[in-house]
């Protein structure tokens, strides 16, 4: 069975802006599935029509098999969603929050305390904090139990890790994988491409519409050009350079490096091209063969 469905929603703000242009995908149960895009490409919302929090201005979806829009009650009664901004009570402490929510739904924390247990054990040491007081990390780990204190069957995590530190994100997606054990089905939204590996199926999304959807591994394999790194001192310049070059297929910049891929892959052409580089007085080029990432394979199918 489909935990969820999607069959061309749309949705449309004020002045006409278009945040969701006909998205269609389906999870399975058990699964973690990950919404893969930037700020503003449609995550959240696409989440907010999942969770019952917008309507659709078109198209059917379904969590569990009930509408969207005729079941929204027995949704909510079943869903889990943190949203990307922290919403809980600050005033509240840890323990207030939980058992506030806990109560909303007629549970208590002591009923399901085995699932969370792996989770609270880390912020128990603080319970009588002021949720507000907690640290970004603390924050993320109250908001996940909130959303777990009912037991849901589809949890929705919308951006859980943006802006919290290296080892707290690490810490998340190790107690996503706990949690899919026990058959929950787990839909992540990030805008950080490095998390995509993280998942079992990931959907590429850009301006509302869905660019790809595919195992991660799968997505990379599809990349159709051998992809190469470069590098010299003056970063800037070597790429206008670059995507002058009558060789260049594509040229992006990452980090410390340019990717770049030929319109012809031989090794005269990589000899020519770093010859014309030397002579506009690039010095210490760094060329090697590259590996592609979700993010190549995200701008590639972008452009």
């Amino acid at each position: 069975m489909l935990a969820v469905t999607l069959d061309k929603i749309i949705k449309v703000y004020d002045k006409g802006h278009l945040a969701v242009d006909e998205v269609s995908f389906s999870v399975k149960q058990g699964e973690l599935f990950g919404l893969i895009g930037p700020d503003g490409a449609g995550k959240t919302s696409i989440f907010r029509i999942l969770t019952t929090l917008l309507l659709p201005d078109g198209g059917k979806a379904s969590v569990m098999g009930f509408d969207v829009e005729d079941d929204f009650k027995k949704i909510r009664e079943t869903v889990g969603y943190m949203p990307g901004k922290f919403s809980l009570y600050p005033d509240l402490s840890v323990e207030e929050n939980l058992t506030f929510f806990a109560t909303l739904f007629n549970t208590t924390l002591a009923e399901n305390y085995d699932l969370i247990k792996d989770i609270y054990v880390q912020i128990e040491p603080f319970k009588d904090r002021r949720a507000g007081k907690l640290s970004g990390g603390m924050k993320q780990k109250l908001a996940l139990c909130c959303a777990l204190i009912h037991r849901p069957t589809v949890l929705f995590l919308d951006e859980p890790t943006t802006g919290v530190d290296t080892v707290s994100r690490k810490e998340f997606w190790e107690m996503l994988k706990r949690l899919k054990t026990q058959g929950i089905t787990i839909l992540v939204s990030t805008p950080y491409m490095d998390e995509a590996t993280l998942c079992e199926r990931i959907a590429l999304i850009q301006d509302g519409k869905i660019l790809s959807i595919d195992e991660p591994q799968n997505i990379i394999a599809q990349y159709p050009d051998p992809l190469y790194a470069i590098k010299s001192e003056r970063m800037s310049e070597l790429l206008k350079h670059l995507r002058k070059h009558p060789e260049i297929k594509s040229c992006f910049a990452f980090g410390e490096y340019h990717h770049i891929s030929f319109k012809k892959d031989d090794e005269a052409v990589h000899k020519s091209l770093l010859q014309s580089l030397e002579t506009k007085g690039h010095k210490q080029l760094d060329f090697k063969t590259m590996e592609p990432s979700i993010e190549d394979c995200f701008i590639r199918l972008m452009n």
